[in-house]
């Protein structure tokens, strides 16, 4: 099981409906927007557009929501636990679920090899997501 808490294991359509459902609707709502506009800041202000995989920060460098805690400064960035979904979901004002989608993506979705693949997938995926209201 990676970082972000999904599993294959569940069998049962309704449950993955209903957690899509929460998902869509942590992107679509305010908070999420809120997030997303962060994140597209924190992705562009990066001097090596690079994200790492399966670590909040590292060494330096960091995932896509470890790059809003490098962006913003946070002082512990390097010791946040990723994996304490509603804690990190606290703290960056959206619902658990959207952190667990946005390390998913990072880590495991696209199959992306290097960080800098990395970085790309993860900006394409933010732009997809924002809503043209966020956007201006």
């Amino acid at each position: 099981m990676s970082r972000s808490g999904y599993v294959d294991e569940s069998d049962d359509i309704l449950e993955f409906g209903r957690w899509r459902g929460r998902v869509a609707s942590a992107i679509r709502g305010r908070r999420g927007q809120a997030l997303l506009r962060r994140l597209r800041a924190a992705l562009d202000a990066m001097p090596r557009k690079r994200l790492i995989q399966g670590e909040f920060v590292a060494d330096g460098e960091a995932c896509a929501l470890g790059s809003i805690a490098l962006h913003e400064r946070w002082p512990d960035a390097e010791t946040v636990d990723s994996t304490e979904h509603d804690l990190l979901g606290e703290r960056l004002d959206i619902a658990s679920c959207l952190v667990k989608e946005i390390e998913y993506v990072n880590d495991d979705a696209f199959w992306t090899d290097t960080p800098a693949s990395r970085w790309r997938t993860m900006s394409k995926w933010v732009d997809e997501h924002l809503t043209t209201e966020s956007k201006t």
